[in-house]
């Protein structure tokens, strides 16, 4: 089967290093706490805001070990009113037998306020 594990994270300016790093440190905790293997991941998709625009923070994925083919795509989320800013989200597609209740979505930094209800 294959779940979904969402991820989001904030970055206070809009720079190539600011961008990496914090999703560098999103990715490697959904990593950790799901214990994905590169292998089992079919995709991953990631968006940013409209005020995200110094690199892609797709990057990172590379950084990590096995990860070099998996499939990934970087987009815009849409411009909602009143949004979160500054924010980067992540989906990764990943084949598993864990149940859905048991996935553990990752949400850091101003990204909290997206899903408190994960954070109770």
């Amino acid at each position: 089967m294959i779940r979904g594990i969402r991820g989001a994270t904030t970055v206070s300016n809009n720079t190539v290093e600011e961008i990496l790093d914090a999703t560098e440190e999103l990715i490697a905790k959904m990593i950790e706490l799901n214990k994905i293997q590169p292998e089992s991941v079919a995709s991953a998709f990631i968006s940013t805001t409209e005020d995200i625009t110094a690199v892609f923070p797709a990057k990172v994925l590379r950084n990590f070990t096995g990860w070099k083919y998996v499939p990934v795509m970087c987009m815009r989320e849409m411009p909602v009113p009143d949004s979160l800013n500054l924010c980067i989200r992540v989906m990764l597609h990943v084949n598993t037998d864990v149940d859905q209740k048991e996935i553990s979505h990752v949400y850091l930094n101003k990204a909290l306020i997206l899903r408190p209800d994960l954070n109770e």
